[in-house]
């Protein structure tokens, strides 16, 4: 069986989601449809925080980072899924494969860390209310943002070189939509043990390790929730981490369903392999902003108050 590897492959096949013509077209408008409202929703909760400086917090911080990253990872996969859907060359270059697997990666791992901190914020928002400001100050903004993406972009250098260190034996397409490390490592033949070992480490680690740091911050939360006498005070409480808690279960579960499946289906993958990275790589991205901002009253009267100011001009 012929051996290709990156002396000798040009290019990858791109195989997406569907073959039926009819289907392509349905995916390309639901898609075009949602990466759009992607885009425009996380980019107008970004001004949304910029210009009310009532949302100059820790909190608002790191949700324009999860606004950032949600547009960039989505915009890392989306557009070359669009243009493979309903065009006849479906290949991406050597050299594109790798980017668009560093850069997916290493804001995949940056979510996963932001969310973390995001956690960590409203612990000690909800559980250290009078020392949250000296916590959370600027200078620990800055450190754990800067932290997150260093770790989310080394993690990603590491995941990327030791895929592409390996020879593919199954020629050059790629039963999926985008270039995603289990996709490339069932493609591989010799020894591909390093690779899945690193993945299920980086998942312990970075995975595993910021989703028990969720858990255990949201213990304390509830616990600290449960001891305020006030029902209006609990509701408060509560409803300032709804929000994350959504997120996290939706990004999480996907992620983890992802990478920390059995050895046997590296070698067995299933339709569900190629349809779920859409709910991490288009479908979340495109609600966390309009999740971070139903119930939310500030970001909501800052909106009311533009599209006021809006309609004022026009008139």
């Amino acid at each position: 069986m012929k051996q290709i590897n990156q002396s000798t492959a040009q290019q990858f096949i791109l195989l997406g989601l569907s073959t039926d013509p009819h289907l392509q077209i349905i995916l390309f408008l639901i898609l075009l449809i949602i990466y759009l409202m992607n885009i425009s929703g996380n980019l107008l909760l970004i001004m949304i925080v910029r210009i009310n400086p009532a949302l100059h917090s820790p909190m608002y911080f790191f949700l324009t980072n999860l606004a950032i990253i949600d547009i960039c990872f989505s915009s890392s996969v989306i557009p070359v899924l669009l243009g493979n859907t309903l065009a006849q060359d479906k290949s991406i270059s050597f050299l594109g494969c790798a980017t668009q697997m560093y850069v997916s990666l290493s804001l995949g791992a940056t979510e996963c860390l932001v969310l973390a901190v995001m956690a960590y914020d409203r612990f000690a928002a909800i559980c250290r209310p009078l020392r949250y400001y000296n916590i959370m100050n600027k200078a620990m903004c800055i450190y754990l943002a800067v932290g997150s993406w260093s770790i989310g972009f080394i993690n990603s250098l590491v995941q990327v070189n030791l895929t592409f260190q390996l020879s593919f034996c199954q020629g050059v397409n790629i039963n999926h939509y985008f270039c995603e490390a289990p996709a490339l490592i069932r493609m591989a033949c010799g020894d591909t043990f390093l690779n899945e070992l690193s993945i299920v480490i980086t998942g312990a680690i970075i995975g595993m390790g910021c989703f028990s740091l969720i858990l255990i911050s949201y213990v304390h939360i509830i616990s600290s929730i449960l001891k305020i006498s006030s029902s209006q005070g609990r509701q408060k409480s509560f409803s300032t981490c709804a929000s994350h808690l959504t997120v996290v279960s939706i990004y999480y579960g996907t992620i983890m369903f992802m990478y920390l499946q059995p050895h046997s289906k590296k070698y067995f993958p299933s339709e569900t392999d190629t349809v779920l990275p859409i709910l991490y790589t288009a479908v979340t991205p495109m609600l966390n902003p309009f999740i971070y901002s139903v119930r939310n009253k500030d970001v909501k009267s800052t909106l009311i108050n533009l599209l006021k100011k809006k309609q004022c001009y026009q008139n």
